[in-house]
């Protein structure tokens, strides 16, 4: 088992604390690995294993008509005493009314609780009253450019050459782990993304029209990295002699999102210093998503370059934007407390490196400023602006 430090730090840090822990992400990126590893932290720290209650609620392995009351009394009667349980419980959005169960245990025992789930259940926006400031919200990701180097480190590859693979195949530890070819890695892709749209969305949702919703689904893979917005999906679609209301579109987009497939990045206005609702960019949960729907196709991976970056800067806890000063676009601003970074994407210098650092330079602060590129010659300073490998900005450790 490869661990995943990012992780076992944040769940060390709020180890004990009476918030119940909420580690959230698309289905297969490793939440309940990250489960496993910290139980095996707790014993290593000198808890009882005993005293580590494991239970996984995944369709497989759940009881027909299970309810939260079934959840609470089949975890409360494995407690003895009065000393404290560590409660590790994996997909909990299986069961209707979890939080009632887990909010009941954090208020009627001695617990410490960690919960893992795959879908808008476990986002902030859709987490009953029964935990509102009661929890802490640990977005995860597939695997980083680092934590990919970890699965391969009996390669002896360099990190360059492995970071064409790291695009090539995505970061889904499934993949990383199993020394698949590409045409294997995206067959387990497809299977991942096949299950949450069946399990997560079709189903929950209802959907009737699947052939419809799947055409929005492949235009929003299709234009990663690209501002749009519902009306023009519905325009494109009106095109293509679809019918689909501007609603409908806002729904699977919302959808999409809650089941983690695809996150949005909204656009901030560097003037009025205000965040902008129109023009929004997505991202997919990784790269390997568009290929295992649409397969690979070089043109494709300058776009794939800013979803890798977006995601980096996410995982080092950064809100992330688009930056719109005046008629330019800065790739993405990114913002952590009293902390901010410029960065521009794209694939080879010098044809498009002018452009990207007069639109950084445009730019009257002091905040670090960054060219990231593929380019294997990418290096240097320009009036303050750093130009970086890709490899290079994804192993930074602080920016």
């Amino acid at each position: 088992m490869v661990v995943r430090p990012y992780y076992m730090d944040i769940l060390k840090k709020y180890r004990d604390v009476a918030l119940v822990k909420v580690l959230a992400g698309v289905r297969r990126c490793g939440k309940s690995t990250i489960l496993e590893m910290l139980r095996e932290n707790l014993i290593e720290d000198g808890v009882c294993a005993e005293r580590i209650i494991s239970v996984s609620y995944t369709s497989e392995e759940l009881e027909d008509g299970m309810t939260d009351k079934n959840m609470y009394n089949g975890i409360k009667e494995r407690m003895v005493g009065e000393e404290r349980y560590y409660l590790l419980l994996d997909e909990v959005q299986e069961i209707t009314g979890w939080e009632k169960a887990v909010n009941s245990l954090l208020e009627n025992a001695n617990t410490d609780i960690y919960v893992t789930g795959s879908n808008s259940k476990l986002m902030s926006s859709e987490i009953s009253t029964y935990l509102t400031g009661r929890y802490i919200l640990i977005p995860v990701f597939t695997l980083s450019f680092a934590e990919y180097l970890e699965f391969k480190k009996s390669d002896d590859r360099a990190p360059r050459e492995l970071l064409n693979e790291y695009i090539r195949m995505g970061g889904f530890p499934i993949v990383a782990g199993s020394g698949v070819d590409e045409r294997g890695a995206y067959q387990i892709v497809e299977g991942i993304y096949h299950s949450v749209i069946s399990s997560d969305i079709t189903k929950r949702h209802k959907i009737t029209n699947f052939d419809l919703f799947n055409r929005v689904v492949k235009y929003v893979v299709e234009n990663v990295g690209k501002t749009f917005s519902a009306h023009a999906i519905v325009k494109f679609l009106k095109s293509e002699g679809r019918s689909l209301s501007v609603e409908a579109v806002y729904n699977y987009l919302e959808w999409l999102e809650k089941a983690f497939v695809i996150y949005r990045c909204q656009r901030y206005d560097m003037q009025g210093k205000s965040v902008l609702k129109t023009q929004e960019k997505f991202y997919l949960a990784d790269a390997s998503l568009k290929y295992s729907i649409m397969g690979f196709n070089p043109k494709y991976v300058a776009a794939m370059l800013e979803n890798i970056v977006y995601f980096e800067l996410r995982r080092k806890g950064y809100e992330v934007y688009i930056g719109k000063n005046e008629a330019k676009e800065i790739d993405f601003v990114a913002v952590r407390r009293d902390e901010r970074i410029y960065v521009q994407v794209c694939r080879n210098l010098p044809e498009e490196s002018d452009r990207e650092i007069a639109n950084l330079l445009e730019i009257r602060d002091h905040y670090p400023k960054y060219v990231v590129t593929l380019d294997a010659l990418a290096s240097g300073n320009v009036n303050g602006v750093k130009i970086m490998h890709l490899a290079d900005f994804l192993l930074m450790d602080v920016y």
